[in-house]
């Protein structure tokens, strides 16, 4: 297993080097979420599009959950790793599998059950309410399995491979596509064809993860069981990390039911923007997430010098990639959504006039993601919630505050800029005050 060591030599390089196959990775994943929308989009009409997009927003905010727990224990995983803390680390795995697994399991049964209220209070229209909750039932039904991926992922991603999980997002997106387009073409399964792809895909790839993760893995113990002290760590480093995630995506779900209320030509077009929006900003994403670990492991052998120099470097790097994004998103955002929707007039429209709001400002969620990954890093989790809070508190407030007033649509589509800059502004404030800080200093 080739590991990458990110306590020497350049920062961006290691950075990139690491980053890279995560990008890959997550470029895979929003071709789940593309092939889906596209494939309802333009063959089972708007409200199946609507019903799988609105779904979608549910999935993600569950899933931001499952992941934040995984992502806040690979911090704790690199760590480790960095020091050769082996006894602990083994520990850690174990404890972490129990624990979210578990967690993961009782969640997807809950909300199975709960799926009549959950859609009610989000205000899913008439039409396309019992689409959604089919197409749930069966998404959710593989939460485990998808689970047990994020879960190896993050323990290989920890110690510097990042190329391994890519190989298995390969193979899940490869089944997903393909099933996407057999299932919904040449059968009358509806909107379940997409959700029963999404499921296999989870479940054929989560099993040989698992397996290689323990063939090659020295670092884990058999049997599982959990550490009560290590699982204090554990626990402290994923559930802060996971309520950032849901409080992220809690947000964006409470700005899609805001959506939801304009009907079912708004939806459509939100789940078209929302999607191209995620893949266009992805690589300053990706980015940012392979920073967070290389803050951890510098943080992990008191390396604070260069995790100033790679917090610098990194900020110039997502500069120039958030830029040429921009430039792209402008000149296509038309063809973007024409993609998903070639016929519907009013869905183009609306979809690129959000579009071309978000795509304007990319740079700003870039440097919010680079602020994101420094302090989770570092272990200052609390100060990347509050980043989190403002940023889609804002979102959220002015959103729902200017619909109110009678702005209408569009200001719920510059809500989301004005979040991510006052949250950049609160970030640079942080890191400012924090460099005088025993904990942090930099210099």
């Amino acid at each position: 297993m080739k590991t990458i060591d990110m306590t020497t030599g350049s920062p961006t390089k290691k950075i990139l080097l690491f980053s890279i196959p995560i990008l890959l990775g997550n470029i895979l994943q929003q071709i789940y979420s593309l092939s889906d929308t596209l494939v309802v989009g333009r063959y089972l009409g708007k409200e199946a599009l609507a019903a799988v997009g609105a779904s979608s927003a549910i999935v993600v905010l569950i899933n931001s959950i499952l992941v934040g727990l995984t992502m806040g224990a690979s911090v704790l995983f690199a760590s480790y790793y960095a020091k050769k803390a082996n006894t602990e680390l083994g520990k850690a795995i174990s404890t972490s599998f129990i624990f979210i697994g578990g967690f993961s399991l009782i969640l997807s049964i809950l909300l199975i059950l709960l799926l009549n209220p959950i859609l009610t209070l989000f205000q899913m229209p008439i039409e396309a309410f019992p689409l959604a909750r089919s197409y749930l039932r069966i998404v959710l039904s593989g939460l485990f399995f998808l689970t047990l991926y994020n879960i190896s992922a993050a323990i290989l991603r920890a110690f510097g491979d990042s190329k391994t999980p890519l190989i298995y997002l390969v193979i899940a997106t490869l089944i997903n596509v393909i099933f996407d387009f057999v299932f919904v073409i040449y059968t009358d399964l509806g909107v379940n064809g997409p959700a029963l792809s999404t499921f296999l895909a989870h479940f054929v790839t989560s099993i040989p993860i698992l397996i290689h993760l323990l063939k090659h893995t020295k670092h884990i113990k058999k049997p599982f069981k959990i550490d009560k002290a290590i699982f204090k760590e554990v626990w402290s480093y994923s559930m802060l990390t996971s309520l950032q995630q849901s409080i992220m995506n809690f947000g964006i779900l409470m700005i899609q039911g805001l959506i939801n209320s304009f009907g079912v030509i708004a939806i459509a077009a939100f789940t078209i923007g929302v999607r191209i929006d995620a893949f266009a900003y992805m690589p300053a994403q990706d980015f940012a997430n392979g920073f967070a670990i290389f803050v951890s492991q510098n943080k992990g052998v008191n390396r604070f010098d260069r995790i100033k120099k790679g917090f610098v470097s990194s900020i110039i790097t997502q500069t120039i990639f958030t830029g040429l994004v921009t430039l792209g998103i402008l000149i296509f955002s038309t063809s973007l959504i024409k993609l998903f929707s070639p016929n519907d007039i009013d869905v183009i429209t609306l979809g690129k006039t959000y579009l071309n709001i978000e795509g304007l400002f990319y740079i700003l969620i870039g440097y919010l993601f680079l602020f994101y990954a420094l302090f989770r890093g570092m272990g200052k989790f609390k100060t990347s919630i509050f980043l989190t809070v403002v940023s889609l508190g804002t979102r959220v407030l002015l959103s729902y505050g200017l619909v109110y007033f009678g702005f209408g649509i569009r200001s719920v589509f510059w809500s989301i800029p004005i979040g991510w800059l006052l949250a950049d502004m609160v970030g640079f404030y942080f890191f400012n005050r924090d460099l005088n800080d025993v904990s942090f200093t930099l210099d």
